[in-house]
């Protein structure tokens, strides 16, 4: 997926969930956060992000909050992107698990869910239930970064559909490249760990892809491996 015209700053402090306030060549700049999660390990004062400008003269905030540099590497943060850039990487049969579906659907409702991706191919139909993974220790990846009841209930949401003779999957989209493995974040939230493992035991395909991120784009790329 590609982005519009970005440009570098540097983060000074996040006083919500939607807003930070940086600094663009010396002038501070109040921009929109295109990330509701907690991102305390990312977003920490003096670090580099990268602010996507947006189009609509109408907004509130010129910019959005996108990407930031930890320790050198570029990760992206935008919780929209790991969607867009599931849905590309399906039409070019890039997750291998799935290949190149006949047909694919952004947003489609199921039961009391609304899973991310719908899919036919070869007869069959399938759900996929993307999610974002920013949180990095030491080269391990980690979801989430805080509790998530609505996650939970998706990966609960997908064995149902399993046992209706769907294919179900939840594709973690790792938003940087150059990492060791995915893992549930059992401290964060032993629940949602907890359903993902009965997911797998119930035929749910339990997927993890890292990207080649840069400052104006995020392409899905190899497959990382899973450790429940």
């Amino acid at each position: 997926m590609r982005y519009g015209k970005i440009t570098k700053a540097i983060f000074n402090e996040r006083p919500n969930r939607f807003v930070a306030f940086v600094d663009i060549d010396g002038k501070e700049e109040k921009v929109h956060v295109k990330n509701t999660g907690r991102c305390k390990e990312l977003l920490i004062k003096g670090v580099t992000v990268i602010l996507e400008e947006g189009s609509n003269p109408e907004r509130k905030t010129k910019y959005s909050l996108i990407a930031v540099y930890k320790k050198g590497m570029l990760i992206n943060m935008d919780s929209q992107s790991p969607n867009a850039a599931a849905y590309e990487a399906l039409e070019k049969g890039i997750i291998k698990e799935i290949g190149k579906p006949d047909f694919i659907k952004r947003e489609q409702k199921y039961g009391e869910s609304r899973f991310d991706i719908y899919y036919e191919k070869d007869g069959k139909k399938g759900f996929i239930e993307v999610k974002g993974v920013t949180l990095e220790e030491s080269g391990v990846v980690m979801f989430p970064d805080a509790p998530t009841k609505r996650g939970e209930k998706h990966i609960k949401e997908l064995i149902k559909a399993k046992s209706e003779g769907y294919e179900a999957s939840v594709l973690f989209v790792i938003q940087m490249k150059d990492v060791k493995y995915f893992t549930p974040n059992i401290e964060r939230d032993i629940d949602f760990a907890n359903a993902l493992k009965e997911a797998q035991k119930a035929g749910v395909n339990i997927l993890a892809y890292d990207c080649i991120v840069g400052e104006d784009f995020m392409d899905i790329d190899e497959k990382v491996e899973v450790v429940l």
